[in-house]
């Protein structure tokens, strides 16, 4: 199976090959114009990556892929970071080729010492400090070396460097995250306008916030809503604390599971709600909300 690295700040999973329109094109690049794609939407045309079903998801630079095919220009692919029941190694889809660097067996090997990006971006660098990509919130790559506030990486692009102040340095396992870090991270992106698919601080879908704010605690859990439910600890709604995942399902909660949220405490929970909206904090009372509440998951340490 041949394998491979994201090679820009975070790779679009397409449905297909055709998913992408014209006005697309800044996020088939690499390198990738994320922010310039996104200006150039409109909300309708936001909304769309959603109604047409376009887009399932994004992966971040570093993140491991295998390649199932190519056909042409595009690559259809598992992303292994992201669990789903759609493929039992991971979330399929579409990227295209050249946001894709091929790796060996030897790239793969496990290094003790990694870094995540903690900063909402930061800049890639070369060896003479000029700006190689931008890395995003969460991600993860292997470090060399640290020295004089730069940490050395291991990288899509060779060895490269990122600002030791734009990241936390851990051996094995990301240290686990209490539910106040989850909230305070979550809290970071209010009024972050809702992106379909979105995995980055450009904008995130309810089940990519979650996701994100997990990730960034040393949690990794499945990608989309419904996996998430069927993940991690089951939890009373009458015994839900902050930092607990609380879930959402048509017909009074009786129907197909359609939202996700971090419960905040006191009634309150923390999510990003649907295309056109931004990340909030709300109030769960007398909202649509209370009667399709069906069900809460655990993922922190207690």
């Amino acid at each position: 199976m041949r394998t491979a690295h994201i090679n820009v700040t975070a790779a679009t999973l397409w449905t297909e090959p055709a998913s992408p329109r014209d006005i697309d094109a800044l996020a088939l690049t690499s390198p990738v114009e994320i922010e310039k794609w996104l200006e150039g939407m409109t909300g309708e045309e936001r909304k769309d990556l959603l109604d047409s079903n376009r887009v399932q998801s994004q992966v971040l630079y570093g993140d491991v892929v295998e390649i199932e095919e190519v056909q042409g220009d595009w690559a259809h692919v598992i992303v292994l970071s992201q669990s789903s029941k759609k493929h039992p190694a991971g979330y399929p889809g579409w990227i295209p080729s050249i946001q894709l660097t091929e790796i060996d067996a030897a790239d793969m090997e496990p290094s003790e010492e990694k870094m995540i990006v903690t900063s909402d971006f930061a800049p890639l660098l070369g060896e003479n400090g000029e700006t190689l990509t931008t890395l995003a919130f969460t991600t993860i790559l292997p470090v060399t070396d640290v020295q004089d506030g730069l940490v050395e990486v291991h990288s899509p692009h060779g060895q490269a460097f990122v600002k030791r102040d734009a990241v936390q340095l851990f051996h094995g396992d990301l240290k686990k995250g209490t539910p106040a870090d989850i909230l305070k991270d979550g809290e970071r992106f209010l009024d972050l306008l809702y992106l379909w698919g979105g995995m980055t601080p450009h904008g995130y879908d309810c089940s990519g916030f979650s996701y994100s704010m997990m990730r960034a605690n040393g949690y990794l859990i499945p990608r989309d809503a419904s996996d998430q439910a069927a993940a991690g600890k089951e939890i009373a709604k009458e015994d839900v604390q902050p930092g607990d995942l609380i879930f959402f399902a048509y017909e009074e909660g009786k129907g197909d599971l359609h939202h996700v949220a971090i419960y905040h405490g006191d009634g309150n929970m923390i999510h990003s709600p649907t295309p056109g909206k931004k990340i909030m904090i709300q109030e769960i009372a007398g909202t649509f909300y209370e009667k399709e509440w069906c069900g809460v998951r655990r993922y922190w340490a207690e």
